[in-house]
C-alpha cells in the first residue's frame, strides 16, 4: 500500500511571509508544494506567476506541483519546467488537444496530470488515462480558495479509481478543494492518494500538527 500524500496549497499562505511558511511546509510532514496558477479567464481570479513561482522554487526542497488554471496552457510548458516544476497539471476543460498537451509536458521531464472541473465527468479521460499521471478531481469551483467541499466528490473518486485499474493505468488521485480532517479519511477510503488542503493549514493555530494529523488520517 502505497503512502498517500498531502500538498498544502500555497494559495493560503502569507505572502508578506511567504518564505516563512516555505519553511513551515519544508519542516513538516508534508510531501508536495501546491502551486495554483490563475489567469483571471479560465477562471475569475488572478493568483500569481513566474516570480513568485520561481521564488518559492529557490526555498522549497520538496516536490514542486503546479496547477494551471489558465486558458491556452500550452503556451508555457517550457517556461513552468524551466521554473521548476516537477508535476504540471493541465484542465482538461482548456485543453483542445489534450493529449499532444500531455506528451508536451512529459517532453519536457515534468509529471503532466490533469484537472476535472465538478461538472466534467471522468469518463472523459477514457482514450487518455494511461497517458496520465496525476487525475486532480476539483471538490470545488476553481478560482478561489476557502470554499465547502462538494459531496459528489467522493462518487467521482470511487468512479476515477475504477477507470484507472480498468485501463491499467499508474495515474494517482489528487483531489483539490475544501479538504479538512473531516473528509481526509472518507477520501483516501474513496481512493484518493494526494489531498490538497490550503485555508484548513495555513489558517490553523499549529500548521505543522494540522498537516501531521491530516496524513495520519489519509493513511488510516
Amino acid at each position: 500500500m502505497t503512502t498517500k500524500l498531502i500538498a498544502p496549497s500555497i494559495l493560503a499562505a502569507d505572502f508578506a511571509n511567504l518564505q516563512r511558511d516555505i519553511e513551515m511546509v519544508n519542516n513538516s510532514e508534508a510531501d508536495w508544494f501546491h502551486i495554483d496558477i490563475m489567469d483571471g479567464v479560465f477562471v475569475p481570479n488572478i493568483s500569481y506567476g513566474m516570480p513568485v513561482l520561481e521564488a518559492i522554487n529557490r526555498h522549497a526542497n520538496k516536490t514542486i506541483d503546479v496547477h494551471l488554471m489558465i486558458v491556452d496552457p500550452d503556451r508555457y510548458i517550457k517556461e513552468f519546467a524551466a521554473l521548476g516544476a516537477d508535476n504540471l497539471t493541465v484542465h482538461y476543460e482548456a485543453c483542445t488537444h489534450l493529449h499532444r498537451t500531455l506528451q508536451a509536458i512529459k517532453a519536457e521531464g515534468m509529471k503532466a496530470g490533469v484537472a476535472l472541473n465538478p461538472h466534467t465527468p471522468v469518463n472523459v479521460l477514457e482514450d487518455v488515462i494511461a497517458d496520465i499521471d496525476i487525475v486532480l478531481v476539483m471538490s470545488v469551483n476553481p478560482g478561489f480558495g476557502g470554499q465547502s467541499f462538494i459531496e459528489n466528490t467522493y462518487k467521482k473518486v470511487k468512479q476515477l479509481k475504477e477507470l484507472i485499474n480498468r485501463n491499467n493505468s499508474s495515474a494517482i488521485i489528487e483531489i483539490d478543494g475544501g479538504v479538512t480532517s473531516k473528509n481526509a479519511a472518507e477520501l483516501n477510503e474513496a481512493g484518493a492518494d494526494v489531498l490538497v488542503a490550503g485555508s484548513f493549514v495555513f489558517k490553523a493555530e499549529d500548521p505543522v500538527e494540522t498537516i501531521k494529523n491530516l496524513k495520519f488520517l489519509a493513511n488510516s
